[in-house]
This record gives C-alpha cells, sequence and structure tokens, in this order.
C-alpha cells in the first residue's frame, strides 16, 4: 500500500499516512486556523486514526474546545512547535493532518473551502471546490467531493 510521509520543521517528528484512507481535504479560513498556521487558512487532510502512523518522536499536545463544544486536541513537536495534528481526543476515529506537513505537498488537491466569511479579501476559492461560508452541517459532502476528484 502507498504511504505519504511528513514531519515537522526540525525533523524529530516523523509519520506516514495511507493516502487510500483519506476521507477529505479542506481549507479552513476560520479564525483559529488562520492564527495557528499563521496565514490565511490552513489545510488539513481528514482520515481515520488508523491510517495515520508515527513513525518517529513523541508528540506533545494541547485541547481547547471547538465552537460547537467538542475537544480540539492540538498536536505538535515539542522541540521546533510545528502543529502536525488535530483530533478530539484519544478515543477520536478521525484525525485531522495539516496538509502543509507532508514531504510532497504537490499531491494535494483540496475539495472544500470552510469558513469562507472569515477568509482574506484577497484569497481566490478556486471555481472547482466546494465552499461553505461557516462549517457545514455533515461531512458527507466533503467527503464525496474529494472521492470525485482523485477519481479523476
Amino acid at each position: 500500500m502507498e504511504t505519504w510521509a511528513g514531519g515537522c520543521q526540525c525533523g524529530a517528528i516523523r509519520y506516514e499516512l495511507a493516502p487510500a484512507e483519506i476521507l477529505t481535504l479542506i481549507c479552513c479560513h476560520c479564525r483559529e486556523c488562520q492564527r495557528q498556521s499563521a496565514s490565511a487558512f490552513g489545510m488539513s487532510i481528514i482520515l481515520p486514526r488508523s491510517a495515520f502512523r508515527l513513525l518517529q518522536g513523541t508528540l506533545t499536545s494541547w485541547e481547547r474546545r471547538s465552537d460547537r463544544g467538542a475537544v480540539n486536541r492540538a498536536n505538535f513537536c515539542p522541540t521546533c512547535g510545528v502543529r502536525l495534528c488535530h483530533d478530539g481526543g484519544d478515543d477520536s476515529a478521525v484525525i485531522s493532518v495539516k496538509a502543509g506537513s507532508l514531504d510532497d505537498t504537490s499531491v494535494l488537491s483540496p475539495a472544500a473551502h470552510i469558513w469562507t466569511k472569515r477568509a482574506q479579501p484577497w484569497v481566490r476559492m478556486p471555481g472547482d471546490a466546494l465552499c461553505y461560508e461557516g462549517e457545514p452541517e455533515t461531512d458527507d459532502e466533503l467527503f464525496a467531493a474529494y472521492r470525485g476528484r482523485i477519481s479523476r
């Protein structure tokens, strides 16, 4: 099975993921993603926790509550501080990997942009991507849009 590799900036943390199991890839323009990425938006690869494997190092984490009240745990390198993924705690079935931490980002094709009402005014959304002013009610449409992108 093909895997994609990634890691932190200093090289202390290394991981791999199974691209065949990716549920979706989104760009989020919410203020929290802008803040954590120190950029205009964050890119997240959503996949089952079982499709992510830590190869080297130990992640450090901190938690906050989302707008919906759910646990949002941020996992990062204790040496360089690069955030690598988010999850909903130890029992969460899915994980959100920060797409920019992959070794090869040329393989990425986001399926959707969320929280576009918070997007920077100079950001232009691709014509073929789903766009949501806030957060979608369910993930089903995001998952279908991603499957449609990779089957082309």
